[in-house]
């Protein structure tokens, strides 16, 4: 029997017009938009069907956005099938959906939490981060260590084989932009963010959101979430809560969680929420996977046909 994960995207994935045809075909994807809208006390539903991308793109919209996009996709493909995967991942904030989806914090309280978390991040200190194509790793750390002399600097992402994200103070991130270009980065690729997420600049902002987690009623795991911080799976409550502390500024092992997955007999991945963002990653990661993706209505009947004959379910 085949094993199977659902993966998560995180922030990047939105785009204009998402959920909006399982908004109006599925009434459980309006059940969730509409407890978005009525817990957030906003039109969060209009801003993913019509907002526009700069209203999208902004942390403070994007996170709750994607949240519910993802949440929505969820509970459309769980009603339409009884595929019940092995594992749970998500991406940064795709993790937050792997959380719900495990049973271990309810739509509500998750709702809030990612609320606050999207307030606290929009408030991040200045810092960039850069992504660096065609560099093995050995090299980007030495590249890093050299440009940690001009300020914070640390790999935020590990995306694929080919794709690491580093994130830092600004003077230390050009200082290693330059040098990969030097030591032969396919392409060096500034990304259009705010703050330098997923670096210790982040410290003082996951200090503040630890209280909200604290708040927050967290269960144990009905099914292992592989995290961000280690790639390796648990189902502890206290875990789960630490980890979402330690993850706003620790690196995002990505490939390394689907690495991890492979190596435990996964073999098909499906993506659920907007974009195929982390379909192409694991693709990169792993060229033998199954990828199938859920984030509109012709994804869902595409994925429903091919991918619950080929798990046999």
């Amino acid at each position: 029997m085949n094993k199977v994960a659902f993966v998560f995207p995180g922030q990047g994935s939105q785009y204009i017009g998402m959920g909006k045809d399982l908004h109006e075909k599925y009434e459980v994807a309006g059940k969730i938009f509409n407890e978005f809208d009525f817990i957030m006390e906003k039109n969060l539903s209009n801003l993913c069907f019509e907002g526009t991308e700069e209203d999208l793109k902004q942390t403070i919209n994007s996170q709750s956005a994607i949240l519910a996009v993802s949440i929505a996709a969820y509970e459309v493909l769980k009603s339409k099938c009884n595929i019940v995967p092995d594992y749970l991942a998500g991406h940064s904030l795709g993790e937050y959906t792997a959380l719900y989806a495990a049973g271990v914090i309810n739509l509500p309280e998750i709702i809030k939490l990612v609320q606050k978390r999207a307030e606290l991040m929009n408030e991040a200190p200045t810092g960039s981060m850069t992504a660096i194509l065609g560099m093995d790793d050995d090299k980007l750390q030495q590249i890093i260590q050299e440009a940690s002399s001009a300020g914070i600097i640390c790999a935020a992402n590990y995306n694929t084989p080919d794709q690491t994200v580093i994130s830092g103070e600004t003077i230390a991130v050009e200082k290693a932009n330059e040098l990969a270009k030097e030591l032969g980065a396919k392409r060096v690729i500034p990304l259009a963010v705010s703050g330098g997420f997923h670096s210790p600049l982040m410290k003082p902002i996951a200090e503040k959101f630890e209280k909200y987690v604290n708040n927050t009623n967290v269960n144990d795991a009905g099914i292992p979430v592989v995290t961000n911080v280690d790639a390796r799976s648990t189902v502890d409550k206290a875990e789960f809560s630490s980890k979402m502390i330690k993850q706003i500024y620790s690196s995002v092992y990505w490939k390394q969680t689907i690495n991890y997955m492979v190596e435990q007999g996964v073999d098909t991945f499906i993506e659920i929420g907007p974009g195929k963002v982390l379909s192409g990653m694991i693709r990169k990661i792993c060229k033998t996977a199954n990828v199938y993706n859920v984030y509109n209505v012709e994804s869902l009947e595409k994925t429903l046909s091919e991918c619950v004959t080929e798990v046999g379910v």
